[in-house]
């Protein structure tokens, strides 16, 4: 078992953090948010020149791991396009993405794409998505489906782990936003930053995004060895990016002060359109649940034991 990704996907991840920075960066999602309908337009040309639709993270491990990385760098920016579900796209159905859901009202943040999806139940069966519902927050829509067929097994696992890497790269970035404000921001005389309480709330929130980086390693390993608990590690890592995610987006939010809610701080836009990513297909409950069940008596198996 190696939990690093190779040399090569993290380089690719560096050169697509740069790439999407030199793209605009931050204002890619501010422009997405008032433009809803330009978004695939924002972010067309940088994906099509990082090669990002040759990946294949179903067959090849290399292109796995690179797809990871690319996903995790799109997190950091906010990068308003579902990236994680084009890329989890099936490879025997026409469509362009994959979109794991759950509940009588099934959801994707597909809103306003002009793409061709599959949704799969967390039974494995899939779905044609046969058209949109209006535009919600997050550029969310609800799904009108049309049964496919139950050959979803194999497409789940990749539908809930590429989605744990783009919310990683948002809490990577999260804790970066932060020590950069408690290193300028000063109160009686000190910086915020060598207050003892302030050390240790930013601690506790490093320890769950660096527990869920080895996480998320892990589970792209499950998906490479194709391990029979592959959709267990699965959802066990997206319980554990749902957890993690409350802890550092709190930390965050308390140690920004109000600022760290107006939309003058980019913390609030990472805030704000992380919801879908936390909230779809299942929160932090239900995924508890869903884990309960699919696990049963046999328990956790690896590092999640």
């Amino acid at each position: 078992m190696i939990l690093d990704l190779s040399d090569d996907a993290n380089e690719f991840g560096r050169q697509a953090q740069r790439a999407f920075e030199a793209a605009g960066g931050d204002e890619l999602l501010q422009r997405a948010e008032a433009k809803p309908d330009t978004r695939e337009a924002l972010v067309s040309a940088v994906l099509d020149e990082l090669g990002a639709w040759d990946l294949d993270p179903r067959t090849d491990a290399d292109g796995l791991e690179a797809a990871a990385a690319l996903c995790r760098s799109a997190g950091y920016w906010g990068l308003p396009y579902p990236l994680a579900e084009r890329l989890a796209k099936p490879t025997d159905l026409d469509a362009d993405g994959l979109i794991v859901v759950a509940g009588p009202r099934p959801a994707g943040p597909v809103a306003e794409l002009q793409s061709r999806w599959i949704a799969v139940t967390l039974d494995g069966v899939r779905h044609r998505v046969s058209g949109l519902g209006p535009a919600g927050p997050g550029f969310v829509s609800e799904l009108e489906l049309v049964r496919e067929d139950d050959g979803g097994a194999a497409d789940l696992a990749l539908g809930l782990v590429l989605p744990c890497w783009t919310l990683l790269g948002m809490l990577d970035r999260a804790i970066e936003l932060t020590v950069a404000h408690i290193s300028l921001r000063k109160q009686f005389g000190q910086t915020l930053s060598s207050f003892q309480g302030v050390q240790f709330q930013l601690t506790d929130a490093e320890v769950e995004r660096s527990g869920l980086d080895i996480l998320a390693k892990y589970a792209l390993w499950s998906i490479q060895d194709a391990r029979p608990e592959v959709v267990n590690d699965a959802l066990a890592l997206r319980m554990s990016a749902l957890e993690a995610a409350e802890v550092v987006f709190r930390v965050c939010h308390q140690l920004h002060g109000a600022v760290g809610f107006c939309d003058e701080t980019t913390l609030s836009w990472l805030s704000r359109h992380s919801q879908p990513l936390r909230r779809l297909p299942l929160g932090l409950s239900a995924t508890r649940d869903e884990l309960t069940r699919s696990a049963g008596r046999a328990g956790l198996t690896g590092l999640y034991a």
